[in-house]
């Protein structure tokens, strides 16, 4: 890799560290001025729906200029909101603030990667990406609980800092500090040289455009497949994060902090997946990888039977790494075919606005599943059927495309 990637890494690995870290000191300011219980997943929610809200205009965004300096304004926009935080702004309007800035950095931050590299160490950059942002998750929980557990907050506090009087305030400080040193690498980000499109200033010929786009990926062969697969993982990916929740409770008899620490387990395992697919999956295979969606469903059908922690963890740790082996190399190939149909900009909006309508509409079929007091056994075989079932009509169609006529053979999978 060249060095430059390096670069690339550090600074979405601090952004996205920060990220993570202020979701957990929102959650702190929500409870310090004693908000109703509700609205801590609410934070979820309002840093979501600028991905789909804006998805029309982020991708022209960060296709009018280099992505480094996309990467830095959208950084500055997540401080912005860090300092609204920080000035007493409600946390659901300031975290909103932060996810507008992340909707302006995503489609840069994987858009220069394939401006920057060549198709055949997408998989590979993927992979350490996706790893990287995983490790930022982990690490970004532990920071974030560390700063407002009762005995370090009282330490910190001990030192008398100016300004930074409650628990709150200390952990937004230190979020701010890593937003910076973000910042301070989106500076060096390489300039990849790729002629940039001028940003149009008419709102509707961006939404023409961006409905252009979206039916452009969705009609490619290979791109509707890879599409539909990353669209349905993290939607599952979300919902997921609240059925471990609510399983551990039920099945394992976990706390909430606990339930939090099986998320981390899966999270190892997405990692580990994202590294082998890296090491193993070349972008020509990337499509090879299908039936693992499948088997992840399935997979998710055994935890109906896990009644205690040392059969679950393993199992977890398996649906994770099913996770992370299938998704990096769609990641790569939706990627590499958005970025010769359409510029990377564009098509990393697309694929954001497709991934976090999913993400809304299946945790909201989620809550609507725990108000209508379906048991969490009966959740988890519905969910896991339906990820299973849509895997197998995925494979079926791209196995339907492939019959007609194999896109797959022109994909590069060169060593030069």
């Amino acid at each position: 890799m060249p060095f430059g990637f390096y670069i690339i890494m550090a600074a979405q690995f601090f952004s996205a560290l920060a990220d993570n870290v202020l979701l957990i000191a929102a959650i702190a300011a929500l409870r310090e001025m004693q908000a109703p219980a509700e609205y801590e997943p609410l934070l979820r929610t309002f840093f979501t729906v600028s991905y789909v809200a804006l998805a029309a205009f982020v991708g022209a965004f960060a296709d009018s200029m280099p992505k480094g300096r996309v990467m830095l304004i959208s950084n500055t926009i997540k401080i912005v909101g860090c300092a609204m935080m920080f000035l007493g702004a409600h946390p659901l309007l300031a975290y909103a603030v932060v996810g507008l800035g992340a909707a302006a950095y995503s489609p840069a931050k994987y858009g220069i990667l394939t401006e920057y590299l060549p198709h055949r160490l997408l998989v590979v950059a993927n992979g350490w990406i996706e790893g990287l942002t995983v490790g930022a998750i982990i690490l970004g929980v532990v920071i974030g609980g560390m700063l407002i557990q009762p005995a370090v907050a009282h330490h910190l506090q001990a030192l008398d800092l100016p300004l930074l009087g409650t628990v709150g305030e200390l952990a937004v400080a230190v979020v701010a500090l890593l937003y910076l040193v973000a910042a301070a690498f989106n500076l060096y980000v390489p300039d990849t040289g790729v002629v940039h499109k001028p940003l149009k200033k008419n709102p509707i010929y961006l939404i023409h455009e961006f409905n252009h786009c979206l039916s452009l990926l969705w009609r490619d062969r290979l791109g509707q497949i890879s599409l539909a697969v990353t669209t349905l993982f993290w939607g599952a990916g979300a919902t997921l994060q609240f059925i471990v929740i609510k399983w551990a409770d039920v099945a394992l008899n976990l706390d909430l902090w606990q339930s939090s620490m099986l998320q981390g387990v899966v999270a190892f395992g997405v990692a580990a997946g994202a590294v082998a697919a890296a090491r193993f999956i070349t972008l020509r295979k990337s499509v090879k990888v299908i039936p693992l969606g499948i088997a992840m469903g399935i997979v998710v059908l055994l935890m109906n039977f896990a009644h205690h922690l040392w059969l679950a963890v393993p199992l977890l740790v398996l649906i994770g790494a099913l996770s992370g082996f299938f998704v990096v190399p769609m990641n790569a190939l939706l990627q590499h075919r958005g970025h010769i149909l359409m510029g990377a900009g564009h098509s990393i909006a697309v694929q954001n606005f497709n991934e976090n309508l999913s993400i809304l509409i299946m945790t909201g079929l989620y809550y609507l599943m725990i108000r209508m007091d379906l048991s969490i056994y009966a959740i988890l075989t519905l969910f896991g059927l339906c990820v299973s079932g849509l895997m197998v009509l995925i494979r079926a169609r791209h196995l339907h495309n492939q019959r007609e006529r194999d896109d797959t053979q022109y994909l590069d999978d060169s060593h030069h």
